[in-house]
């Protein structure tokens, strides 16, 4: 079995979309699906990460989600108003949308029949993990065990970001090359709350590669209203039948600690992990805890249903 296999990026159609993936480990791993979070390409998920998560006898997967980097862009609604925050907050009234979370699921579930995957251990971060609850709600078969990273249920009555994490999801697009790099760099240090040397060294090639694979702010803007436009899944997470594992941060200001605790309330069974100092992000120093945990949780669920 070779753990340290790599497939370069490719493109599946799925769901009437084109998807890009990648594949990192052995073809005959344990199937485990990685799903970023809003406006995120799937190279957030480190490549060194993928890797060691590979290492734990893994084929990792990891997808650009419609509307961001090389998989399709879609046409619609994009930048939400200020006027239609204020009436989904106080008064109610949804977004409009041109798509909803359950079609990031049904993605996912297309891209593992093109890869001709019955079944698979998914992990989603933020809003990947909204899109990895609805894929256990509504296609339980297809999933051998959940984790919810830094994520929520929907339910209004979480709190909601600090300011200044709201601030970094309604800025307007940076207009210029060296004006992205730098909003790149103010947002993670707002995200990752608190001093890390080795990623915040890495910004800017992280940037720069995120910016040659190409940006779509309208996109993001649909992925919003995507969220949004979806409602609370708190009641129908109750139906969740994976083993599941709810990853937070104690210190994360965008889903605050309290999205994770309400997540892992409302499934079945779910285990809570809250990692100290842990804000909107994927800190290397935090890469052990939460691949072990990961590793742990997967083989063990694998373990019990064979």
């Amino acid at each position: 079995m070779n753990a340290t296999a790599h497939q370069p990026p490719q493109i599946a159609h799925a769901n009437g979309i084109d998807i890009c993936y990648e594949i990192f480990g052995a073809p005959d791993a344990e199937p485990i699906l990685l799903i970023m979070g809003l406006g995120a390409q799937m190279i957030h998920w480190d490549d060194e990460f993928c890797r060691r998560l590979a290492a734990r006898g893994f084929r990792v997967i990891r997808f650009d989600n419609r509307d961001i980097g090389k998989s399709s862009k879609l046409a619609g609604g994009g930048r939400l108003s200020a006027l239609e925050f204020l009436k989904l907050r106080f008064l109610r009234i949804p977004v409009a949308a041109p798509y909803r979370l359950i079609d990031m699921a049904r993605d996912t579930i297309g891209l593992m029949d093109a890869l001709g995957i019955k079944s698979a251990h998914l992990v989603g971060a933020s809003m990947g993990g909204m899109i990895a609850q609805e894929v256990a709600i509504e296609f339980p078969q297809r999933v051998r065990s959940l984790t919810s990273i830094m994520s929520t249920t929907g339910n209004p009555r979480v709190p909601p970001p600090t300011r200044e994490a709201a601030a970094v999801l309604t800025a307007p697009p940076p207009a210029t090359r060296e004006e992205y790099f730098e909003r790149f760099a103010q947002t993670w240090k707002v995200l990752r709350v608190g001093s890390f040397p080795e990623d915040e060294a890495l910004d800017r090639s992280r940037a720069e590669r995120t910016f040659e694979r190409g940006l779509n702010p309208a996109g993001v803007g649909r992925q919003l209203r995507a969220i949004l436009a979806s409602g609370s899944r708190k009641q129908r997470l109750a139906a969740v039948k994976a083993p599941t594992l709810v990853i937070h941060g104690t210190v994360d200001p965008l889903v605050r600690p309290e999205g994770g605790k309400d997540t892992a309330a409302s499934i079945p069974g779910a285990r809570l992990l809250m990692i100290e100092g842990m804000g909107h992000a994927l800190p290397i120093p935090m890469w052990p805890q939460i691949i072990d945990a990961i590793d742990k949780h997967a083989h063990g669920a694998a373990a019990k249903a064979a």
